[in-house]
């Protein structure tokens, strides 16, 4: 493996839509210099060298027939020239409509075709242009169905030597996931990124188990309502499979306590399930992290894993810096499981984990410090639990508490936003935590009089009441440098409902203290000496999480032997060698596609305005995207507006009004998809309001219209 190197992203079209390519930065000096840098196999290993690249490339489309007569549309990235033979399949897997998608796919499959790999890029039914009815929802059985039907298909094409594996970022990452717990027999290794072995709490559904509205639920709804490409042909077979199916953010919100609706993918149920070699890749600024150290833990096959300093994107096209070719790894792994080529993969230690310096707080960080980490596994030896406990005076030590005391909070369902900026899940870049801290009780230790590193999931264990039914707690960990800012580190919510299960919730008894065990998200982070750790507490994080209907106030008890506590995953230095890898690669373009206008570099909907109305106690959060990319087929624009509204005087009442629309232009044929929702709750209630709009011009061809009260379920 070579160096480490730095490098703009693309922005990607999971769970989001991708908008066009952007430039590689300078590469500064330092990374320069490990370009050349070789990791020496261990003593006794002969690796073989992996697979060079021989061959060219070739894009054609067919048809995989289903066993009920539907065929799916599928992309194939052929290799071409070199030795002629049999090459092993890589597919992904998505509803992300791979026809206009191909200018971004293109490049980043070029790099396995070229090394002797076969990819497969399928439109799920009911998307893009494959045939049949929308699947129901996100990962459903007939979507898993499928993907068997289709595994089976390519390992017995004559390009195939048999073996298939799957890839793939978020959805693509998850049905490798769930593909491997079905066990084709074909299947033999994934390599799934920035996906979740828990699809309640850790998608973007129910945020830790919390009511969340998310921009992708509504845009995707949009996407999916359109035919596929090059014809967007509108006719009644169109209507009844795609434009008038249900929406899916309707059938995940009456879904509002875990259990078989969310087991049916979730490999959390069962990591015995998966029996075949699997290498997890994540990043510490996405909020699917969890599952890389879950995973190693927890499945018995062979695992890899790889956790970086990344968002939800690409590791090869992270922004900010440092990037690394993510590819070259996958190749050594699928090398080793799909052409039995021993390259020395899996005799390195299991787990590759950049350990995060201090960077201040901020949502567009020039580059994030820090250096790689080899652990052998996870749990890691090197790992060991401190408790710090929560003192009276509001200080933060490694000794019990003295005296007992309950400090009281008062709830205020408005505050959050000024803690995760446009964040809205637990993963990007988070601005300075002191303003949601003035509304937080807040725990803090003396200057560090040495360096503190952490490695792993730190647990806030809360002595807390609340004066109402229902309350959620929200733990922060942040790091205030001597100027006072305050990076956020890690953090998670609690639905204080699950506190005995998230499928069986229950309501508080007002008055009572509970114990809370918060597992906050997987984290690194080295507090330098001089700064401070500090835990906030509070009880919402708006607009990521639906506030709770009740006005109330919480307690949280400290000192005495029942106080709150936080515990420290504290990791001491690693006996391991040091893992270095190659620089992104340069990719070829596809020609005829390109990204035009983007208003964001992210793909999410960003927040442009936050209004607080103080004599009526509201705040308003204004949100919006949009972007255009342009294809041999026409362009299609987007664009989108999301409004969060709550009160602090009314907790019940809180809003997210949307609308997503997306126009394409074919010559002089204009058609417009849209989607407008108004969802609404008050104490019992959430009230859904959609409506689904298809325009030619200015003419209105067809409108459905969704409208139904979904009772509130411990949210």
């Amino acid at each position: 493996m070579t160096g480490v190197a730095t490098g703009w992203r693309l922005a990607d079209i999971l769970k989001v839509r991708r908008r066009g390519r952007r430039r590689l930065q300078n590469i500064p000096l330092t990374s320069i210099l490990l370009l050349f840098i070789d990791l020496v196999p261990a003593p006794g290993v002969a690796a073989e060298p992996v697979s060079p690249p021989a061959y060219g490339i070739q894009l054609t489309d067919t048809w995989i027939t289903m066993p009920d007569g539907v065929r799916l549309s599928a992309d194939l990235y052929l290799p071409t020239g070199g030795d002629a033979g049999k090459f092993p399949v890589l597919l992904e897997y998505l509803p992300y409509r791979k026809d206009e998608d191909r200018g971004n796919r293109y490049g980043a499959f070029s790099y396995f075709v070229q090394r002797g790999y076969v990819v497969a890029r399928v439109d799920i039914r009911g998307t893009g242009r494959s045939e049949g009815k929308l699947v129901e929802y996100e990962y459903s059985e007939q979507e898993q169905q499928d993907g068997e039907a289709v595994i089976d298909w390519l390992s017995k094409q004559p390009f195939s030597n048999g073996r298939v594996g799957m890839f793939g970022i978020s959805w693509g990452g998850f049905n490798s996931i769930q593909m491997a717990m079905r066990r084709p027999p074909a299947l033999k290794a994934i390599l799934p990124i920035m996906a979740t072995d828990d699809i309640y709490e850790d998608d973007v559904h129910f945020v830790d188990g919390m009511m969340h509205v998310d921009s992708y639920e509504i845009a995707q709804d949009v996407w999916n309502s359109l035919p596929g490409a090059p014809d967007y042909r509108i006719d009644g077979d169109y209507f009844a499979n795609r434009f008038d199916t249900t929406p899916w953010l309707l059938i995940y919100k009456r879904q509002q306590r875990d259990g078989p609706f969310w087991d049916r993918a979730s490999l959390n149920r069962d990591y015995g399930l998966i029996d075949i070699p699997t290498y997890v890749i994540g990043g510490w600024y996405d909020g699917y992290r969890d599952s890389v150290p879950r995973m190693l833990e927890h499945v018995k096959a062979p695992v890899k894993a790889l956790l970086g300093p990344w968002n939800h994107t690409w590791p090869n096209e992270a922004v900010p810096p440092p990037a690394m070719e993510w590819r070259h790894e996958a190749v050594r792994f699928f090398d080793r499981w799909l052409k039995d080529r021993d390259t020395g993969i899996m005799d390195e230690p299991a787990f590759a984990v950049y350990m995060r310096d201090w960077h201040p707080p901020g949502i567009a960080p020039e580059n994030i410090p820090g250096r790689w980490r080899y652990e052998r596994g996870w749990p890691s030896p090197d790992v060991r639990p401190k408790t710090m406990y929560l003192q009276s005076d509001f200080g933060l030590q490694d000794r019990a508490a003295g005296r007992e005391a309950g400090h009281t909070l008062r709830y205020v369902p408005t505050v959050g936003v000024e803690a995760s900026g446009n964040v809205m899940w637990w993963g990007d870049w988070a601005p300075d935590q002191r303003a949601a801290d003035t509304f937080s009780l807040v725990y803090e230790t003396a200057p560090l009089e040495e360096d503190v590193t952490i490695l792993g999931f730190p647990r806030a264990r809360l002595s807390a009441s609340a004066d109402a039914p229902l309350a959620y707690w929200i733990a922060r960990l942040s790091d205030v440098a001597p100027d006072g800012r305050a990076t956020q580190v890690a953090g998670a919510g609690f639905n204080g409902a699950h506190r005995d299960s998230a499928a069986k919730p229950s309501a508080l008894e007002p008055g009572r203290f509970y114990p809370l065990d918060i597992e906050l998200h997987f984290t690194s982070w080295v507090f330098p000496k001089g700064h401070r750790i500090r835990l906030a507490v509070s009880n919402s994080q708006w607009p990521m999480v639906w506030p709770t209907p009740y006005a109330m106030s919480t307690v949280l008890r400290v000192g005495g032997t029942e106080g709150s506590r936080v515990e420290l995953p504290i990791a001491a230095p690693a006996d391991t060698a040091t893992p270095v890898f190659e620089a992104p690669a340069e990719d070829p373009e596809l020609p005829g596609y390109r990204g035009l206008e983007s208003e964001t570099v992210s793909g999410y909907a960003e927040i442009k305005t936050i209004l607080r109305d103080q004599r009526e106690e509201t705040a308003v959060v204004t949100a919006t995207n949009s972007g255009a990319d342009e294809t041999p087929w026409g362009i299609l624009r987007y664009e989108e507006k999301i409004v969060h509204e709550a009160s602090d005087r009314d907790p019940a009442k809180a809003s997210v009004k949307t609308r997503y629309a997306i126009t394409l232009e074919q010559g002089t044929r204009r058609l417009m998809w849209e989607g407008v929702m108004d969802l609404r709750s008050d104490a019992e209630n959430f009230h859904y309001d959609y409506t689904r709009r298809l325009y030619e011009g200015k003419k209105l061809l067809r409108e459905k219209h969704w409208k139904e009260s979904i009772p509130r379920d411990f949210h």
